[in-house]
């Protein structure tokens, strides 16, 4: 039987990679990855050749079946989505059900995570921490949705293009003015930012930008009190 490894690749700053990850890559027979050219960059500044494989979220449960032939056959096989660890918000959750449903081992290579790298540094999440991943483009669903995880006592991580920042953070002010949040921006990378304070002090901030790039992990801080906030009927 063959090994897949799932394997965490940096978020952005190289230094990131883990000893573990690169001996995994230098190790297999084959490389997946969510898109070739990206892992590929990766690989060749390490200097690592392999063979690759393109799995995308839009063909994961396809080009699975491919790779489960490969682990039949005794490969190893490692996956890589673009950055971060695969499975969050990335793709790799499907390959990773399906090698395991056949029989195969599957081995966690953990590493860099966005979500792991703004709690570590949010300062508060109490027990309990929700990713929520990336909320409906739709304002109406994302709203309706903020409302009902704004009213847990759980804290909350949500990941947001730079293209619906401004209008995410303008719906949390609009929830609760006063929520302590801590926003994230390029993590690891070259312009890292870590914003923190009050909802409506950092919206306020980032509606005065007049241009926004990167890319955005956002921690809400739970709610002490869990009555159901009252929705409105926005669509």
């Amino acid at each position: 039987m063959g090994e897949l490894y799932i394997v965490a690749t940096p978020i952005g700053n190289l230094g990131d990679i883990t000893y573990r990850a690169l001996e995994t890559l230098k190790s297999v027979d084959v490389v997946a990855a969510e898109d070739t050219r990206h892992t590929l960059e990766l690989l060749t500044h390490f200097e690592i050749r392999k063979p690759m494989v393109s799995c995308r979220a839009q063909n994961e449960e396809y080009v699975a079946s491919k790779i489960i032939k490969m682990l039949d056959e005794g490969q190893k096989v490692a996956y890589a989505s673009d950055a971060g660890t695969p499975g969050i918000s990335d793709p790799g959750a499907v390959l990773a059900g399906l090698a395991r449903k056949a029989g195969h081992k599957v081995v966690p290579i953990p590493g860099p995570s966005a979500f792991a790298a703004l709690a570590s540094v949010a300062g508060a999440g109490g027990k309990t921490l929700i990713f929520e991943g990336f909320l409906s483009p739709k304002p109406g669903r994302r709203r309706s949705r903020l409302r009902e995880l704004m009213a847990t006592e759980a804290a909350i991580i949500v990941y947001e293009s730079p293209f619906r920042i401004v209008k995410l953070l303008a719906d949390i002010a609009e929830i609760d003015s006063n929520r302590r949040i801590v926003v994230g921006r390029e993590l690891t990378k070259l312009h890292e930012e870590i914003s923190d304070g009050s909802a409506k002090e950092v919206f306020e901030d980032y509606a005065s930008r007049t241009k926004i790039l990167g890319e955005f992990a956002v921690f809400i801080s739970g709610n002490k009190n869990t009555k159901l906030l009252e929705e409105n009927t926005d669509n």
